[in-house]
């Protein structure tokens, strides 16, 4: 049996693998990338790789074993993953994997949004396959925002069509780390995580917070549905992109984003990554 990555060379998929380096033995871990060569340092320190493709299912036929705890990180292509993830499940369906813990979205069938929906769809191709699961049902990550932060500070501001709506995010690697405690222990087959942050904040905090450490005036500035998505498309976003941006704006107006429910700090054994932190950790590689 092997705890198997997929996507295991993107942002999350690195965390995870070395997350599971502290509780598991190399030889137990297995990583499913596209490009072997991008992964030649996970084989060198005794990781096994397995060259598969989210739209290759014949690859991902040999891609699981009986008994793997599999964990599939959700695609990144939007409009293709449920294709995506469903040729995955059904590979790891006829290999007869023990668990199969899956990346979706915080939560699950009330994320009533455009960016949830192939979520909420894996999620029920997987309860479909009658395969042993595990929902991870991720929140926002800090690094959704603090990536941007070279721009904020060139120009002030923060912009967005949020209101004062908040968001209880995390940083990308205590997602990664409860990815790893699910898979390398025990009880958490059939159970439904609701993952995210500690405490919930808006952009105008995040703005003030942002404006404290940098020492630079930084404010949030609120806009109309339109004028930010005609913001993001004059900043050379693809139309149907910016349009998805705008509606998970419009989600966390809703309170969709902002749920602070516990199960992350408690998978992990600590509080979650302060928003703080993350900006800190930001603006020193800046």
């Amino acid at each position: 049996m092997s705890i198997v990555v997929t996507g295991a060379t993107g942002a999350l998929g690195r965390l995870v693998v070395e997350e599971l380096l502290e509780r598991v033995p190399a030889d137990r871990i297995a990583a499913v990338v596209r490009d072997a060569g991008k992964a030649a340092d996970l084989a060198e320190r005794g990781i096994e790789l397995r060259v598969a493709d989210y739209d290759d299912p014949a690859a991902l036929a040999a891609a699981f074993r009986a008994g793997d705890r599999v964990l599939l990180i959700s695609g990144n292509e939007i409009g293709r993953r449920v294709a995506q993830h469903t040729a995955v499940i059904e590979a790891a369906a006829a290999a007869g994997v023990a668990q199969l813990a899956y990346t979706g979205i915080l939560g699950g069938p009330e994320a009533d949004f455009e960016l949830a929906a192939e979520h909420r769809a894996t999620e029920q191709a997987i309860l479909d396959a009658g395969l042993p699961y595990t929902f991870l049902r991720n929140g926002w990550y800090h690094e959704n925002y603090t990536r941007d932060l070279a721009g904020v500070l060139e120009h002030g501001a923060v912009l967005g069509s949020a209101g004062e709506g908040r968001v209880a995010s995390a940083a990308r690697a205590d997602y990664a780390a409860a990815a790893a405690v699910v898979l390398t222990g025990e009880g958490h087959v059939g159970q439904v995580y609701e993952l995210s942050g500690d405490t919930a904040w808006s952009l105008s905090e995040y703005a003030a917070e942002v404006a404290r450490q940098s020492g630079k005036e930084v404010a949030y500035t609120e806009l109309p549905a339109r004028a930010h998505q005609e913001l993001l498309t004059g900043a050379g976003v693809p139309e149907a992109f910016a349009a998805i941006l705008v509606d998970v704006d419009a989600a966390i107006g809703r309170g969709r984003l902002g749920s602070t429910t516990g199960d992350l700090s408690r998978l992990i054994g600590r509080p979650t990554t302060p928003l703080a932190r993350a900006i800190e950790t930001a603006l020193a590689a800046s």
